[in-house]
């Protein structure tokens, strides 16, 4: 049977099919590109999380608490990734040279070597993921994607008590 959009009834609408389940095309993408740069890191001995925390320490970007907002990790999960990637002696953390609460991550000088090799993967798996987009897709896709994860945060904010308050 066809519904009023000319829409199968097994089949679920478009948007639907965006966030439904484990299977949602996001969900697939994410998952795909994740898969696509960690096999690209993994000669490395690095994550797709670790090297993003290195190269952004690299920019000087050195506060857990920027770095989590960053990755969108909370703050256990950051301390965990730090722990990690001081286990592997690629980064250091200090205390803050100000606030005796904070620390500060520096990248050892083997954390510094590794980083030329750490950017380039981001790059060949973006550029295959967007291959056959224009600029003009890629702007409109950043664009509706960027205002997706806004519209999701102001209804996570919107809740009560910072969950969907739907069924």
């Amino acid at each position: 049977m066809v519904t009023m959009d000319t829409q199968p009834r097994d089949q679920a609408p478009p948007a639907l099919s965006l966030v439904l389940g484990g299977g949602s095309l996001l969900h697939q993408v994410a998952r795909e590109l994740r898969t696509a740069v960690e096999a690209h890191l993994a000669p490395h001995d690095v994550t797709a999380q670790q090297a993003a925390v290195l190269l952004l320490a690299a920019q000087g970007r050195t506060s857990p608490n920027q770095l989590t907002t960053h990755l969108g990790t909370d703050t256990a999960g950051m301390t965990r990734l730090l722990d990690r990637l001081e286990a592997k002696g690629l980064i250091i953390r200090r205390k803050h040279p100000t606030d005796r609460r904070s620390l500060v991550i520096a990248l050892t000088p083997r954390g510094q070597a590794l980083l030329p090799r750490l950017a380039p993967p981001f790059g060949t798996v973006s550029a295959a993921m967007l291959s056959g987009f224009t600029d003009q897709d890629v702007n409109r896709l950043t664009g509706m994607l960027e205002r997706m994860l806004t519209n999701l945060r102001e209804h996570i904010e919107a809740a009560p008590d910072g969950r969907h308050s739907g069924n």
